[in-house]
């Protein structure tokens, strides 16, 4: 006999169909997630304190689910449950980025708890998670966003943050291999990661993330992921929150049309801002590292 789907009740409401926005570093998911948190009756949170502890715990050492499936899941589901709670000062827990989009001053709340119809998350690096999302969440929606890795490594080599994952003490590449979370995949990759430059690191993040994308899309229908190119959301903005809005089954609000890279510490970077900001040696080390993924994934120009 099936077990009876879980329930999650959050402020009084069901969980239902609830959105998760994923996608590499500086990928350009919070340029949805400002869309989804000025949509009347969501509630979206990004960088919640409560999540991200779980998010990255998983990301990071995978080892830690395998064979803990049922227990992964409640861990995950019960992170959502915190961080969605409405108080006088939930917001604070939220990333500087989420308060920003969410028009947050001080105390206070993005979204009035009576108002609040669907939930949603585009915590950094829930991409990692996303089959754990299925579980802790059968009806889930899930939109993630590709973009020319390129770009993706000019932004994170201005992004302390996303560089301090690779401080030694820091990477966990010897004691956890594979490694999704650095895109370590093979031997031949742990060999080579000592002597890796950061530009070829960020390649190498960029790179586990795009085939990430590629599985989850092999094993999830259509009715529950969808993909999106960065590059054509911010120069049809209309059409893109159209196809969201047809996905997730409500009309969400206009995506930002500006191209000002995305939101958080380090420089913006607008599409094809690759060109001016990387040198030659770091393309080239981009094109060893990432080289096929990009053409395979139609950045090869």
């Amino acid at each position: 006999m099936p077990a009876r789907p879980h329930i999650l009740v959050v402020n009084g409401r069901k969980v239902r169909q609830p959105v998760f926005v994923i996608g590499a570093p500086h990928s350009g998911t919070d340029l949805l997630v400002r869309a989804l948190k000025q949509t009347a009756g969501f509630h979206v949170t990004m960088g919640q304190r409560a999540i991200v502890s779980v998010v990255h715990a998983f990301a990071r050492s995978p080892s830690i689910q395998r064979g803990r499936g049922e227990a992964a899941t409640t861990v995950l589901r019960d992170a959502f449950a915190q961080a969605w709670q409405i108080s006088p000062y939930a917001c604070m827990a939220c990333s500087p980025a989420c308060r920003e989009a969410g028009r947050v001053d001080g105390a206070g709340v993005c979204v009035a708890e009576r108002d609040i119809v669907r939930y949603g998350d585009a915590s950094p690096d829930l991409i990692y998670c996303a089959d754990g999302l299925v579980d802790a969440f059968p009806d889930a929606r899930i939109v993630q966003i590709i973009r020319d890795g390129r770009d993706v490594v000019a932004g994170m080599l201005g992004d302390s943050g996303a560089l301090s994952w690779f401080s030694p003490g820091v990477a966990n590449v010897e004691s956890e291999f594979p490694n999704p979370f650095f895109g370590i995949e093979t031997e031949a990759d742990l060999a080579v990661w000592p002597g890796l430059s950061l530009a070829a690191k960020c390649a190498l993040r960029w790179r586990g993330s795009v085939r990430q994308m590629a599985r989850l899309r092999s094993s999830m229908g259509p009715e529950q992921l969808t993909t999106l190119r960065y590059e054509q959301v911010v120069r049809h903005p209309v059409a893109a929150a159209r196809a969201v809005s047809d996905f997730i089954g409500a009309r969400i609000s206009a995506i930002p049309a500006r191209d000002n890279g995305t939101a958080g510490p380090g420089r913006a970077i607008e599409a094809g801002g690759w060109r001016r900001v990387l040198t030659p040696r770091q393309l080239n080390e981009v094109e060893q590292v990432a080289g096929t993924d990009l053409r395979r994934v139609g950045y090869g120009g």
